[in-house]
């Protein structure tokens, strides 16, 4: 493979798989809050918030970390109170005695605070628009969950990337990227960069095992919907149900506000958990060498990258489709597939579950991370053995690349009045 190109590719992973502490929305949001904040200068006494559906969905049920509490409110008391922007998608990582001071926050200025959806036609954006007295302060962050894109103090204008914006094609690349050749990932070229690149180049990843692991810790001691824990219960030492059981345990934590960072994958934390854990472990379990098991870490989160990007940062399709894609190639590779045969796993994968619809983070996104991880290991084994659906199946054509693309317009573009049903039902709800 080409350096330049290896370079482009290498940066691609390593600007999408990093780090990142509680759902990655309340992150987002709690980032944006801390900005305002910051940029105000003082305490405010009123914050409003307005949100793309896609947010706000995400943001409703999910447990915040460290704080034995769901939804926006809180995250943004955190980020008044303690928000540091320069911290990143780790901005709600804060010792107790922190949490405890937002808390009592919260609780005396619960009034200051208003969030609501925005209409707008981008699928990430978050605007926080905070005031005390005469002064006041906006910040906007778009398209990436750390992407600010407009920043003012009273009338000073500080950023104005909004220009652009709003275009019909969601560009997932570096905002300063945005007016160069974008690179076009293929599967094939996946596949190459993952079987061939220089180890030190994809040396990083092996944090990302010691982050998730620490998360799937956390989560076979009982956290979430306890989803991990029981499968653990029930696995007996069998080989995919324990790496299911121990890869949900991660999300059980994480969704139930787990304190301990995770490795996200394209701005989530789940997908970074779901590209990590059961490559690593069944690598693992099947006395793979570490080479080996790195090289799959690699597909599985670039191939999630790649197809992710066709279906767009935020969607009705849920993120566990693409994640779980990906680790059905790595699962093949381990298995020794040929290319040809990951793109059988893939296609299979495609027909499968691409239906999935995303309805919130909260802590049952468990239970379709082990649908998605079954459904892998089903995918890699028909595909190890030269079967794949036929081309005339569903979303599958005989090319590959055809293939994913056919599932990333199912997402960006097919889904979107899902969108809107699902969260009407979220938000009218009778309980």
């Amino acid at each position: 493979m080409d350096k330049v190109l290896r370079e482009q590719i290498k940066d691609i992973m390593q600007h999408e798989v990093v780090p990142a502490t509680g759902c990655t929305e309340p992150g987002a949001v709690a980032l944006c809050v801390a900005k305002a904040v910051e940029t105000l200068g003082c305490e405010p006494e009123r914050i409003t918030l307005r949100l793309s559906k896609n947010v706000f969905k995400n943001a409703m049920g999910v447990g915040i970390p460290g704080t034995g509490m769901i939804g926006l409110p809180i995250a943004v008391a955190m980020a008044v109170v303690h928000g540091d922007s320069k911290r990143g998608l780790e901005v709600l990582t804060m010792p107790e005695e922190q949490v405890e001071d937002a808390k009592q926050w919260l609780a005396n200025h619960a009034d200051c605070i208003d969030i609501s959806v925005k209409e707008t036609s981008d699928k990430l954006y978050i605007e926080c628009s905070v005031t005390s007295g005469l002064c006041s302060a906006t910040a906007v962050i778009a398209k990436r969950h750390t992407n600010f894109i407009f920043l003012k103090k009273d009338d000073q204008v500080l950023l104005d990337h909004k220009l652009g914006l709003f275009q019909e094609q969601d560009n997932d690349d570096d905002p300063k990227e945005d007016n160069k050749q974008r690179l076009e990932l293929t599967a094939r070229m996946v596949y190459d960069y993952a079987t061939t690149a220089p180890l030190d180049e994809l040396e990083f990843l092996r944090e990302t095992v010691t982050y998730n692991n620490a998360a799937s810790e956390c989560g076979l001691e009982g956290m979430g919907l306890h989803t991990g824990e029981i499968l653990m219960e029930q696995a007996r030492g069998d080989m995919v149900h324990t790496v299911v059981a121990r890869t949900v345990a991660a999300s059980d934590a994480r969704m139930d506000g787990c304190t301990k960072p995770v490795y996200s994958n394209s701005g989530s934390g789940n997908q970074g958990i779901c590209c990590t854990l059961p490559t690593y472990y069944y690598g693992k379990l099947k006395g793979c060498g570490d080479e080996q098991i790195l090289r799959a870490l690699t597909m599985s989160h670039l191939m999630s990258i790649y197809i992710k990007r066709g279906i767009g940062r935020l969607s009705a399709l849920c993120g566990i489709v693409n994640a779980t894609m990906g680790v059905s190639a790595a699962l093949t590779y381990l298995e020794g597939g040929t290319f040809e045969q990951i793109g059988y796993a893939l296609k299979n994968m495609i027909n499968t579950i691409a239906g999935m619809v995303c309805d919130g983070a909260k802590p049952s996104c468990a239970l379709k991370m082990s649908v998605g991880l079954y459904s892998a290991f089903v995918c890699a084994e028909l595909a190890v053995h030269s079967r794949v659906v036929d081309s005339t199946d569903g979303l599958s054509e005989s090319d590959l690349d055809c293939s994913i693309r056919n599932l990333g317009r199912l997402g960006k573009e097919g889904m979107n009045q899902t969108d809107d049903m699902i969260l009407d039902i979220m938000t009218h709800k009778r309980n």
